[in-house]
C-alpha cells in the first residue's frame, strides 16, 4: 500500500469544521483509492483576539496539537509568522524547525510520497521532510498563493518552492496559465448521493413572489464581496421581488448542502476564485447559479447564468435569467469523483516510477 503523507495549510479543525473541506474531501479520496495517508496540518501561532482579522482564522488559535478527524489522527504543528509575511527568512526557518516533531509523530511509518496543498509556507517543510525519507514531493495549489502571493513580497519564495517540487498541480486552467509546467487536477465535488438533486424551473410568481437568495461563502471575507450580493438583492427588490438573503457562515458541509436545498439561487460576486467549489456544489443540490464572470465558471455554466458586468443591474438580469431558463444544467465530468481518481491515479505512478 502506497503511503502518502499530507501537508496542510488548510483543513477542518475542532471549533471550524468549514475550514478546509476541500482538502479533507481529497484525503478521503485518496484513502477511498486504497493510499494509506496522514495528515499534518501547519497553522500559524496566534491569539484568539487575531482571528477577528480574518474570518478564514477561525478555530487556528486553539487548534489542538493533536485530534482527530473522521477516525483518523491529525498532527498540528505551528510556525511563526507575521501578517503578510514581511520577514519570509523568519518565516522559512520557523517552520524548519518542526522536522524533528513531524518525524517522531510518524515513529516508523515512512511515507512513499509526500503531498502538500499550498506552497507557502507549507511547502518549506514538506521539501525538508522529503529529503529527509527519500521521497518525492508534489504540491496542489488551490488558488491564494498564486492570485495574492505572487504579488506580495514573498513572491520569489513561492515561485521557488513551486519549481522545487517533483509536480506542480494546480486546480484550474486559470491557475496553469500563470504557473508552467503544472498540471490540472480540479477539486471533486463532495454531495452525498442522497442529497443531489436536478435543478428545476422556478414555478414562484414573477417580480411578485419571494425569493430566497444564497450567498454562498461567509459574508465577512472581503474578496467573496458581500456588499455587491447586498446591492444586486436590492435591485431585485425595485423590480418587484421579495428577496430574502442569507450567507454561509463556518457550518459544517451537511448545513450547507441543506441551505442550498432550501434557497431558490445562488449568488456568487466573489472577487476572486479559482473554481468556485461552491457553485458546483450548488448545481449537484439542484440550486440555480448566477454569478460574477469569476474562476472558471464560464467554461462550463450556460451563458445566461453570468452577470454580463460587475453591477447590481447585471447581476440581477443574471438572476432573472436563470430563472427563467430551461436549460437543464449537468456537472461536466472533470469535477466529478470518478475522473479525478484517475488522474490522481495516474499523477502519482508517473511520479513514484520516476524516483
Amino acid at each position: 500500500m502506497t503511503r502518502i503523507l499530507l501537508l496542510t495549510l488548510l483543513h477542518p479543525l475542532p471549533g471550524n469544521p468549514a475550514r478546509g473541506a476541500f482538502v479533507a474531501d481529497r484525503v478521503r479520496l485518496l484513502r477511498e483509492m486504497g493510499y494509506e495517508v496522514k495528515v499534518v496540518n501547519t497553522l500559524p501561532r496566534m491569539l484568539k483576539i487575531h482571528e477577528q482579522r480574518r474570518s478564514t482564522m477561525q478555530g487556528v488559535a486553539k487548534a489542538p496539537r493533536q485530534f482527530e478527524f473522521e477516525e483518523h489522527p491529525v498532527l498540528t504543528i505551528r510556525y511563526t509568522a507575521f501578517p503578510d509575511h514581511p520577514f519570509p527568512s523568519w518565516t522559512s526557518a520557523s517552520i524548519k524547525r518542526q522536522v524533528k516533531r513531524v518525524d517522531n509523530w510518524l515513529g516508523d511509518w515512512r511515507p512513499d510520497l509526500v503531498s502538500v496543498h499550498t506552497l507557502w509556507p507549507a511547502a518549506v517543510l514538506a521539501q525538508r521532510l522529503a529529503s529527509r525519507y527519500s521521497a518525492p514531493c508534489i504540491a496542489t495549489v488551490h488558488g491564494h498563493d498564486i492570485e495574492v502571493g505572487l504579488s506580495a513580497n514573498y513572491s520569489s519564495r513561492i515561485i521557488q518552492l513551486g519549481k522545487s517540487v517533483q509536480q506542480l498541480v494546480v486546480v484550474s486552467d486559470k491557475l496553469a496559465e500563470k504557473m508552467p509546467n503544472s498540471v490540472v487536477i480540479p477539486c471533486h465535488v463532495e454531495v452525498p448521493e442522497k442529497l443531489q438533486r436536478s435543478i428545476e424551473k422556478w414555478q414562484g410568481r414573477w417580480r411578485r413572489g419571494e425569493l430566497e437568495v444564497l450567498f454562498p461563502a461567509n459574508s465577512k471575507r472581503p474578496e467573496k464581496n458581500h456588499y455587491l450580493a447586498l446591492q444586486t438583492c436590492r435591485e431585485l427588490e425595485t423590480r418587484g421581488w421579495q428577496v430574502k438573503i442569507g450567507d454561509l457562515p463556518n457550518v459544517p458541509r451537511n448545513i450547507v448542502h441543506d441551505r442550498m436545498h432550501a434557497c431558490d439561487i445562488a449568488l456568487i460576486t466573489s472577487r476572486r476564485e479559482s473554481g468556485p467549489l461552491v457553485a458546483r456544489e450548488a448545481v449537484v443540490c439542484g440550486l440555480a447559479v448566477a454569478s460574477v464572470d469569476i474562476g472558471d465558471l464560464k467554461n462550463w455554466l450556460p451563458s445566461e447564468c453570468i452577470a454580463k458586468e460587475r453591477t447590481p443591474e447585471a447581476l440581477a438580469d443574471a438572476v432573472e435569467a436563470v430563472l427563467k431558463s430551461e436549460k437543464i444544467i449537468k456537472l461536466p465530468e472533470i469535477f466529478e469523483k470518478e475522473h479525478i481518481s484517475r488522474e490522481l491515479e495516474k499523477l502519482f505512478t508517473r511520479i513514484l516510477n520516476k524516483s
